[in-house]
């Protein structure tokens, strides 16, 4: 018996319809059905339905707050364009860094981590704990995890690189969940080729490159990695 899976709204089908509804109003425009400068002081609408569908969608923390940035701005430039009120972005743009360290704040979890922080300089350490994290600026972290019990922990780089090693871990209890931010910096996590790894972070100007390989298709452990990357890129590999 074949089973019809729920219909559902992502990101990529509300852009999708909008960029129809665009083409289709320059084509009137076009064919002079429709004078289109009209409608398209409406456009800041599509950053409010985006980040909508983002917002609402039962994802990351990370994904409900760049909705929310997107429905804030689109709202601004919209009652800007129909004279509502006056709204200027360079005015308000570092509220935007307080949205980002109140998100960052709110994401840590109420777990005690083992890690270190690394300011000017590198850091290598071995890790037995269950629960690590490491944050480095203007610097260098590697770390050798070899916990039999890994439950996940805390990556940041701001202008660094961090570097995990997972290779001689294991999850006892699946999933394990790494949260990651990066800001113009890099960060590599290194796995055994048993594990199965899912990314659900939003990466704004940044990458997030899945190098890893494995063994088999059905995997017992598996590892969650969550987060923001911004102008920096977050890798993963064997």
């Amino acid at each position: 018996m074949e089973t019809k899976s729920a219909f559902r709204i992502t990101p990529q089908l509300a852009l999708g319809f909008l960029i129809i509804v665009v083409g289709v109003l320059f084509t009137l425009d076009n064919l002079d059905i429709v004078y289109a400068r009209d409608y398209t002081r409406w456009w800041p609408a599509v950053l409010i339905i985006y980040g909508a569908v983002k917002f609402f969608q039962p994802d990351t923390h990370s994904s409900k707050f760049w909705g929310g940035v997107l429905m804030v701005l689109g709202a601004g430039w919209l009652g800007d364009n129909l004279d509502l009120f006056y709204f200027r972005l360079r005015d308000f743009w570092p509220l935007l860094l307080v949205a980002l360290g109140v998100m960052m704040i709110l994401r840590r979890g109420t777990q005690s981590y083992a890690g270190s922080a690394t300011i000017f300089g590198a850091e290598k350490s071995v890790d037995n704990s269950s629960v690590t994290n490491a944050s480095v600026f203007l610097g260098g972290s590697k770390r050798n995890v070899h916990t039999q019990d890994f439950r996940g922990g805390e990556l940041t780089a701001v202008m660094g690189g961090c570097e995990i090693d997972l290779r001689n871990a294991s999850i006892s209890h699946s999933p394990a969940v790494i949260d990651v931010f990066a800001f113009w910096g890099g960060i590599e996590i290194k796995v055994p080729q048993s594990w199965s790894v899912s990314f659900e972070g939003t990466p704004i100007m940044g990458g997030y490159d899945d190098k890893t390989f494995r063994q088999s298709t059905t995997a017992e452990q598996s590892l969650i990695i969550r987060g923001t990357i911004i102008m920096g890129g977050v890798e993963v590999g064997n």
